[in-house]
């Protein structure tokens, strides 16, 4: 008995030591699983910081290059007025020169008497059309107007510049910026007479496909979509690859 005994005394103990450790590698297990879980989530919590940082710096870069694309039209813009100012002085500069070398040949010539008297109308009054700096002058009081946003006047500066100076060299861009200045002012009849005389005139201006474009679109202010159709679809046919092409392609495509 006594050694029955023993031996149950001896397989309790055994089992007990063995549940033991059963437990303390049960709690290691855990406490490893919690230090995978902490790691885990301090490596998602860096994650989503990472995320939203780079969220938030790719928005940045499209506000970027969102302005900078805003800069590079308004850029382009100033291009093109300089470009147009730079023309048209040089174009100023040509006529006074040779105004200037006329007015010495006829100086020489001794005909100084007779250019004075082909200047005057019979009437009393002075014909302003033999006075190349007074029509340089006269168009760059208008052209200002139109850069200072006064249209009206503008519009009417540019009409009296062809009535007093109907041989000007001037005269397709007077018919330009005057059609500008009516389109601004919502005057679609008179605009468009305006650009179908540049357009009809002076075939090779820089600015005849920016004319078309403007006729097209005065077509569809005055409800004649058919006009506008023809229009553009010449444009595109006439100056195939230009802005002013594009343009007309897009235009052609939103009218229904």
């Amino acid at each position: 008995m006594r050694f029955w005994l023993l031996l149950c005394l001896c397989a309790a103990s055994s089992h007990a030591s063995a549940g033991l450790f059963a437990d303390e590698d049960a709690r290691k297990q855990v406490q490893q699983l919690e230090a995978r879980v902490i790691k885990l989530e301090k490596a998602l919590a860096s994650s989503e910081a990472d995320k939203e940082q780079a969220i938030r710096s790719t928005l940045d870069l499209q506000m970027q290059m969102e302005a900078l694309n805003t800069e590079l039209r308004k850029l382009r813009g100033q291009n093109e007025e300089f470009s147009h100012d730079l023309q048209d002085a040089e174009k100023r500069q040509k006529d006074f020169y040779i105004d200037l070398d006329t007015r010495l040949r006829h100086i020489e010539a001794g005909a100084g008497d007779s250019t004075a008297a082909a200047s005057d109308r019979g009437d009393g009054t002075r014909d302003v059309s033999a006075d190349p700096l007074g029509e340089n002058r006269a168009f760059d009081a208008a052209y200002t107007l139109y850069k200072n946003e006064n249209y009206q006047n503008a519009a009417a500066a540019f009409r009296d510049f062809l009535k007093n100076y109907p041989q000007s060299v001037h005269e397709a861009n007077v018919r330009y910026w005057m059609g500008n200045s009516y389109f601004l002012l919502r005057d679609y009849k008179n605009c468009l007479s305006s650009y179908e005389t540049l357009v009809s005139k002076f075939q090779d201006h820089p600015r005849v496909a920016e004319a078309m474009l403007n006729i097209a679109e005065c077509q569809l202010e005055l409800k004649n979509k058919t006009a506008a159709r023809k229009t553009l679809k010449q444009l595109i046919s006439q100056f195939p690859g230009s802005d002013a092409s594009d343009k007309a392609k897009k235009r052609l495509a939103t009218i229904k």
